[in-house]
């Protein structure tokens, strides 16, 4: 029914995590951003953003959805689970994605960026990113203190979320003294359908360290 196309990123397992919550039928098309496949003209007749993931509903005329957030709301709206139906609730959630969207990513991407990958160390630069994303984690960890899930009930909220905040040490933030948003991560890690999730376009070796695993997100580079 959906073709996934992604690379092992935290955008790109928003949406693996999605699929496999929800329990849709898909098929996984790897896109090797290290080799600049986003790129061809193939894909970007899916995306002509050039990025990961994309998906294609076959089931609805070949129809193509990009931006992993938009991609979370289509399916969450397609299947009516992983989101709530009113009004209120329903906003809830999407405030909350747009916070991971419009924030988490963007600073903690840039985090990464200035913390690993570029050619010069400019600290104020490197201060400014990670203090933000360190900011922006005390906002989530107010809000797990009051609620088990960012919008109450577990949604594509967390599941935007989760990703980034799982490779906070690769931006060289820290969850120290952070409990409910340790709590929340250790929660939603121990979901089954999320274990499946992070294994796609393919598990990475099992002696896969943290940090290995987090240097998926090279992929800021690559966009």
């Amino acid at each position: 029914m959906i073709d996934l196309y992604t690379w092992t990123t935290p955008n790109g397992y928003k949406v693996s995590i999605a699929l496999e919550e929800l329990g849709l039928p898909y098929t996984v098309h790897g896109v090797d951003i290290t080799k600049g496949v986003q790129k061809q003209p193939e894909f970007l007749r899916i995306n002509p953003n050039g990025r990961i993931p994309a998906i294609v509903d076959r089931a609805e005329g070949d129809f193509a959805v990009f931006e992993s957030g938009a991609i979370l709301l289509y399916l969450a709206e397609k299947t009516g689970r992983l989101m709530p139906t009113d009004a209120k609730g329903r906003s809830r959630v999407i405030q909350w994605l747009m916070f991971q969207m419009g924030g988490v990513g963007p600073m903690q991407g840039q985090a990464n960026v200035f913390f690993r990958y570029f050619p010069e160390k400019l600290q104020p630069a490197i201060d400014r990113y990670q203090n933000e994303t360190r900011r922006l984690y005390t906002v989530l960890d107010t809000r797990l203190k009051e609620s088990e899930y960012l919008a109450g009930d577990y949604s594509i909220a967390d599941i935007a979320t989760w990703p980034w905040v799982r490779v906070h040490d690769w931006a060289g933030v820290s969850v120290d003294g952070l409990p409910h948003l340790q709590r929340w991560m250790k929660a939603i890690a121990e979901r089954p359908a999320v274990k499946r999730g992070v294994d796609v376009p393919f598990p990475l070796k099992k002696d896969t360290t943290d940090e290995e695993r987090a240097k998926s997100v090279q992929s800021i580079l690559q966009r």
